[in-house]
């Protein structure tokens, strides 16, 4: 079984999806991305990220999105 990558703990972060055994949040790293940070400068400004770390949790924002419904506004 391959390790998961993306955890989400009451007690980490309140229960936000953070990369395992780190309290590094999927949110800050898509802010981050979305900022216009590369990956190279989140894998300098958070040495225990890896290119695989970012990789999933784009993933994961990706597969939440994916999950959600929208319910237009009238």
């Amino acid at each position: 079984m391959a390790e998961k990558l993306i955890v989400s703990d009451p007690a980490v972060m309140m229960g936000k999806p953070v990369v395992a055994g780190t309290r590094i949040t999927v949110e800050l790293i898509i802010e981050k991305l979305a900022a216009g940070e590369t990956v190279e400068q989140i894998l300098e400004a958070h040495p225990r990220l890896t290119r695989q770390t970012i990789q999933a949790a784009l993933a994961f924002a990706a597969e939440v999105l994916r999950a959600d419904v929208v319910y237009p506004l009238a």
